[in-house]
């Protein structure tokens, strides 16, 4: 156990300082890490490094229990004072493993940001640079967009005026409508009271025929 932990330890520090200076190996070692990152490289990091967190647990609970016992007894006996030093060297070796594994982690990402970042650097120098030599060498080029830019702003204003006077025409329609709407109202109340009128006008016909009916029955009789 302890061999595998210095093995550990002393890959992880040549992996480190791989990232840190600048050699010829330092590309191959990003592009190894790139690849244990992708697929199922993640799923097997996490389980080595649930594994070794669950071990530095244990090597805790173990130093806590001989802690305790020595407490209880009063005098650590040589064999606990032997498993203490040896969990305690397994705990320590332990925690360093994941401390470099999350160093060369965190210097991976920030070396492929610094990548990206340079590469970004250096497209819009690119695109600076043929700006600026387009800019000198295309002087017609920007009166031609001059003239365009010109001409799109009258359009534009010609855009705008049209939907001023759609919107105020629209606006008188809208008035319109309203009148309309009301107006129609009015005609329809209208129409309801001459239809009022109509059936008052109706019963009251009835009412004199019935009448003028019942004076010719009392005549003939």
């Amino acid at each position: 156990m302890l061999q595998l932990l210095y093995t550990a330890i002393f890959g992880e520090m040549l992996l480190i300082l791989t990232l840190v200076f600048k050699t010829p190996l330092r590309k191959l070692v990003i592009v190894s890490l790139d690849r244990v990152k992708r697929g199922r490289g993640p799923i097997v990091v996490t389980t080595v490094g649930a594994t070794l967190i669950v071990v530095l647990s244990s090597s805790l609970y173990s130093m806590a229990k001989i802690q305790q016992r020595t407490v209880e007894a009063g005098v650590l006996n040589p064999t606990d004072q032997v498993l203490m030093s040896k969990h305690m060297l397994e705990a320590s070796l332990m925690g360093f493993v994941l401390f470099l594994s999350l160093m060369i982690d965190r210097l991976h990402h920030y070396i492929r940001e610094l990548r990206l970042l340079r590469k970004t650097m250096e497209a819009v120098k690119k695109q600076t640079r043929s700006f600026e030599d387009g800019k000198n060498g295309s002087t017609e080029e920007q009166k031609a967009l001059t003239e365009e830019i010109t001409t799109l702003k009258s359009k534009v204003k010609k855009l705008e005026s049209e939907c001023e006077a759609k919107g105020t025409k629209e606006k008188t329609l809208e008035t319109e409508v309203e009148a309309l709407k009301k107006q129609s109202e009015g005609f329809f109340l209208e129409y309801d009271r001459l239809l009022e009128d109509n059936q008052n006008l109706r019963s009251q016909l009835e009412a004199i025929d019935q009448s003028s009916s019942h004076l010719d029955n009392k005549k003939s009789t």
